[in-house]
């Protein structure tokens, strides 16, 4: 692992960017700002590198964006309906940052904080470990909480993320990293090619401000059944109403879970480069957005303005409004307990 400068914040903190490799010449690149993956370097079926996450160059870009590209997003990952939830009979009332409702963690989410850093030295493989305290009224949320993030990279092209959170104070805790991926290479089109594959025979549905109804639907005869491999634009534009309400793909899908324990959540494949992803997990959910709302304001790597559907997201996590849906598996996280995720990205070449 090897660290080197990527710029200061402008109250002068400095940011470090991290670079993992393994033996197969796979690189990951990680900064402190936001725990933000920043670029994964993969091979094609011929055998040439190229960086399949969406970011920015500099620092500058990501301080700018507002599409959380790459980063960790806590301390709620997803939204949460009106900014309102109550924990052990007290309401808390939170920011509210997307239209109605609380995203990611508010206005100054684990996004936007310069994370303490350390390497990481495992028989897994070569790693980083990052580092937060969110105090405890941060963002309106009760608690001190401590949380710490791992990147792994080993030699099999696994990509591991492991979450870790304690606190003082009972509180709700969700975390995922938001990596927009574009398997035949950042900046060079739209992900509608793409195949996918998600093991998941349920959805949440969602209102007209995208908050789960409660609803646990199945995905039977409809746009959301993609138990098989399917291209991604095969359907993306029809007249479902949920497609309608989320421009496109921007749902949790309820995985097949086999207590606690990593289940394979999904399988991505870019046909003309055959790169392959397959994605495993211990959380309950996965959200598939399908970048359908980014409009070329987040100008990325080699001055490439990023559009609609240059990337998408499969987040990892809890349900989206889970503190109000007793029904949901649960995010509080309570003093005597420890919150643990983990998920695993693998690379490989489609058959």
């Amino acid at each position: 692992m090897t660290g080197t400068p990527f710029g200061r914040m402008p109250d002068g903190q400095s940011v470090t960017m991290f670079t993992l490799t393994n033996a197969n010449g796979v690189e990951v690149r990680t900064i402190d700002y936001g725990c933000t993956l920043v670029s994964i370097r993969v091979p094609d079926r011929q055998g040439k590198l190229a960086d399949v996450i969406l970011g920015c160059d500099t620092l500058e870009g990501y301080l700018a964006n507002r599409s959380y590209v790459g980063a960790v997003c806590g301390r709620y990952a997803n939204r949460i309906g009106e900014g309102r939830f109550t924990l052990e009979g007290r309401e808390y009332v939170l920011a509210v940052n997307n239209g109605v409702n609380h995203l990611h963690g508010g206005k100054r989410g684990f996004d936007k904080y310069v994370w303490a850093a350390e390497p990481a030295q495992g028989a897994e493989g070569t790693g980083i470990v990052y580092r937060h305290v969110s105090p405890d009224g941060d963002e309106s949320y009760p608690g001190t909480l401590h949380v710490r993030v791992t990147y792994t990279l080993n030699d099999r092209n696994e990509l591991a993320v492991e979450y870790h959170a304690t606190t003082d104070k009972t509180t709700i805790v969700n975390l995922t990293n938001h990596a927009y991926f574009n398997l035949a290479g950042a900046g060079t089109g739209t992900i509608v090619d793409h195949e996918i594959a998600i093991h998941a025979d349920y959805f949440t549905p969602v209102g007209p401000t995208l908050i789960p109804t409660g609803e646990l639907a199945s995905v039977d005869e409809s746009p959301f059944d993609l138990r098989r491999s399917t291209r991604i634009g095969a359907r993306i534009d029809e007249t479902h109403e949920q497609l309608q309400r989320g421009r496109g793909y921007d749902h949790n899908f309820v995985l097949r879970r086999a207590n606690g324990e990593l289940v394979h959540a999904a399988r991505l494949v870019d046909p003309a480069s055959g790169r392959q992803m397959d994605v495993h997990t211990s959380e309950p959910g996965m959200q598939f957005y399908s970048g359908n709302y980014l409009d070329g304001s987040i100008v990325g790597k080699g001055a490439v303005p990023y559009t609609a559907r240059y990337g998408l997201c499969l987040e990892t996590q809890h349900f989206p409004d889970t503190p109000n849906k007793a029904h949901f598996p649960s995010a509080v996280l309570r003093p005597d307990s420890e919150y643990r995720s983990r998920t695993v990205f693998t690379f490989g070449l489609s058959q």
